[in-house]
């Protein structure tokens, strides 16, 4: 059995719904591994998978095919990015309180734990400093409350690729992006998980274990335990259906 997951190297549900809802119906998918350029074919049919792990930072183009994926008997996550970032930062992303509302729509039909809820990167600029970020994060955790049990999250990273992009934008725009102190970001992760504690919401640090710890706990993108729970919670509804 295959778990999908849809997709970290690129935002299928907002770019691509129809293109995978194709692949869905005829069954299989192909993909190139970047490295070796070799070409696999996996199988999507429901008997072949697991779950499906979604990604996106925007699930409206997916929802009208809900229905399709649900008749055939996917199992389904989500993870979904909400950040509220200033435009200069996501400028293609649709506004956070529209997509509140979508991942309210996720919630109420696969319930909140299967949204998986990224405030991700929590990134340190001239213009989104540590206290905008904890405004910023405390008024989606209200948004959010009963809709997202838990909440994964980052600090950026300056590696090759984002260097490059944070010295395009302060070209562009002015803004200067820049690494926060160790204890600093601990600092702001604690904060954050009291705001977030406070509405019910567990925070996981995603690739950063200096955070783990107290109410943070170690983040999964593929959380096996969470897969059982949910298969198993929708083994019981059928078998209440039937009864």
């Amino acid at each position: 059995m295959n778990i999908i997951s849809a997709s970290r190297r690129t935002d299928i549900p907002a770019f691509y719904a129809e293109w995978f809802m194709n692949r869905v119906r005829e069954g299989h998918v192909r993909w190139m591994n970047p490295f070796s350029k070799a070409v696999y074919e996996v199988s999507l049919r429901p008997e072949d998978v697991s779950a499906i792990v979604f990604w996106s930072k925007n699930y409206l183009p997916l929802l009208p095919h809900l229905d399709e994926l649900d008749q055939l008997g996917y199992r389904m996550v989500f993870h979904f990015t909400i950040t509220g970032l200033p435009k200069p930062f996501e400028p293609r992303v649709p506004d956070a309180a529209d997509m509140v509302r979508c991942a309210r729509t996720l919630a109420d039909r696969y319930g909140p734990d299967a949204v998986l809820w990224r405030y991700d990167p929590v990134l340190i600029s001239s213009i989104t400093s540590p206290e905008y970020h904890l405004e910023r994060f405390a008024e989606l955790c209200r948004m959010l409350e009963e809709a997202a049990a838990g909440c994964y999250f980052s600090f950026a990273v300056f590696y090759g690729k984002v260097l490059r992009n944070t010295e395009a934008l302060n070209t562009e725009t002015g803004i200067v992006c820049y690494d926060l102190p160790k204890d600093d970001r601990v600092e702001t992760a604690l904060r954050m998980a009291d705001i977030a504690g406070s509405h019910g919401i567990t925070m996981y640090s995603c690739c950063g274990d200096l955070l783990v710890g107290g109410p943070i706990r170690k983040a999964h993108c593929v959380d096996a335990d969470l897969l059982n729970r949910l298969a198993c919670r929708a083994s019981d509804q059928r078998a209440m259906r039937v009864l």
